[in-house]
């Protein structure tokens, strides 16, 4: 558990102590996706751009001492600052940069629950990390409670919400002219998922949200996940397959009567190995799915 505390410190939050210097090293990568719309990778969750003739718009924001370089990797696609940030969900790793870009004039928009979750204190119980509310200028300045549209650089931009998934603020962001999709972190591309049990995520809702995505999707769709590579809906099918088999084999361990140590040391990853050399060990996503089937009612 400790190891996964460390991991966690580095993945999603940026520690006010020791922080001068973390990411001096990182390297902010851009991938074009399709015309005139890309991915930023520094560290933290992966960032859609899309410019054109009206600006600007950008999904996700890293982490808040990667903003500059992001905002120099931006400069290189388009000569406008950003004028909308969409945040898939509230986490540090997708909101540290928002407060730096909303001062440059970037509308902050997301779902309701990103909002309440940034205004206040919250633990995140899987790793006892308390996140200090951030203040107004991280907040969105636009929320949206199911699905929304915005019409920008002749982009349909869809937002839909999916229910307690990743948390319970999480927004798929599809373009629906290009036909690409972001998952933020509802799809860990090849890697087990991260699911923030204490602020509203859920096995269930998670296996719903990628339900939700593939009826979005076709052979065509370009998919952006939260962490990871490009990807497409065959990769999405084998990660929805992986989730449904683990809960699958899980439930069963525990309708057997087995504990969650005994169901650490089943080989219940099998075929999984490999997922579990991310973020999230095959342990803790074991772990996780025995913990969300027993919490209290």
């Amino acid at each position: 558990m400790k190891l996964f505390k460390i991991l966690y410190l580095l993945f999603l939050t940026v520690s006010t102590i020791n922080a001068q210097g973390r990411f001096d090293e990182v390297e902010v990568v851009t991938t074009k996706v399709t015309n005139e719309l890309y991915m930023l990778q520094g560290a933290g969750g992966n960032i859609a751009i899309l410019t054109g003739d009206d600006g600007v718009l950008m999904v996700d924001s890293q982490f808040a001492d990667l903003s500059e370089k992001n905002k120099a990797a931006i400069k290189k696609l388009s000569d406008h600052k950003v004028n909308f940030l969409i945040n898939t969900h509230w986490h540090g790793d997708h909101t540290g940069g928002n407060e730096a870009f909303a001062e440059d004039g970037a509308i902050i928009v997301a779902h309701q629950n990103v909002k309440n979750r940034l205004s206040k204190d919250e633990l995140i119980q899987a790793f006892s990390r308390e996140i200090k509310a951030k203040p107004k200028g991280f907040w969105p300045v636009i929320s949206y409670n199911e699905d929304m549209q915005l019409h920008f650089n002749e982009e349909e931009v869809i937002l839909i919400h999916v229910h307690n998934a990743h948390t319970d603020g999480d927004g798929l962001v599809y373009f629906a002219d290009r036909n690409v999709l972001h998952m933020g972190d509802t799809y860990f591309q090849g890697k087990f998922p991260f699911i923030d049990l204490s602020t509203g995520g859920s096995v269930d809702g998670l296996i719903e949200a990628v339900q939700a995505a593939m009826m979005l999707c076709d052979t065509e769709t370009i998919i952006i996940p939260g962490h990871g590579a490009l990807s497409d809906k065959k990769e999405l099918f084998e990660y929805y397959t992986m989730l449904v088999t683990m809960k699958h084999r899980v439930m069963t361990a525990i309708v057997e009567g087995n504990t969650v140590d005994d169901i650490k040391t089943m080989g219940l990853d099998e075929g999984y190995e490999a997922w579990g050399t991310g973020f999230i060990s095959s342990e803790k996503m074991l772990d996780q799915i025995w913990t969300d089937y027993n919490r209290e009612e």
